[in-house]
């Protein structure tokens, strides 16, 4: 599987040039599954938000409104209920997973539950394009400074790659550079705290930063 691992989306001309390498083709395209099942398990989300998503309204125009082809929706909490024979050629069908924030955990969670995690080797070509926590699920890690699902057992994710991300520098009052400073410090492995203008681009165990904006790497 190809990554790209983002904040806030594809918000500039140089992410946008990485997802359509990534993708081998133009966007107009490329047939694409969004994934909200993130936003389920964060307080600040919801119904609202969930649509929005889904029908890329103002605030989504930077994953769903980018002009694909087709966009579905893959709810992973539905999965294990319904057999893998009707899904899983749905994901193999897909060019490209847009999997949205919320809470990493919950979606670690369901990834696991769902059957996709398991599923996700088998798919060289396909391109995930992760925002905030749709991007930190594929880290070791979160920290437990962004653990907000109740449920968690810990801040560990799935460990599809072997750095941590701390997103949405200086957009919350809550996410500077201090802040990332002190949570790098708690955690073992390598991490990179990116703003909005910022990606990371994972093929092959090879990763790339991709920015127009602010991002910075800590070491353990």
């Amino acid at each position: 599987m190809k990554l790209l691992l983002t904040s806030g989306g594809v918000t500039n001309p140089s992410i946008s040039a990485a997802l359509v390498e990534l993708l081998g083709k133009p966007i107009a395209e490329c047939h694409a599954l969004c994934i909200p099942t993130a936003q389920w398990g964060h307080p600040a989300c919801g119904p609202k938000s969930v649509r929005g998503l889904v029908a890329a309204t103002t605030g989504f125009e930077h994953l769903t409104g980018l002009g694909w082809a087709s966009v579905g929706v893959l709810e992973l909490t539905a999965l294990p209920t319904i057999g893998e024979q009707r899904w899983i050629p749905w994901v193999r069908e897909a060019d490209v997973l847009l999997v949205d924030g919320g809470d990493a955990t919950y979606l670690s969670h369901w990834m696991r539950e769902s059957g996709l995690a398991d599923l996700l080797p088998s798919l060289p070509d396909t391109v995930w394009v992760g925002v905030s926590a749709g991007s930190m699920v594929m880290t070791p890690r979160i920290g437990t400074y962004f653990v907000e699902w109740p449920s968690a057992p810990d801040d560990r994710t799935l460990g599809v790659v072997d750095f941590s991300i701390f997103p949405h520098l200086d957009l919350f009052p809550t996410n500077t550079m201090d802040h990332a400073e002190r949570w790098a410090a708690d955690l073992d492995v390598p991490s990179y705290v990116i703003d909005e203008q910022t990606a990371i681009k994972v093929v092959d165990g090879t990763v790339e930063v991709i920015s127009e904006g602010r991002w910075r790497k800590f070491r353990p």
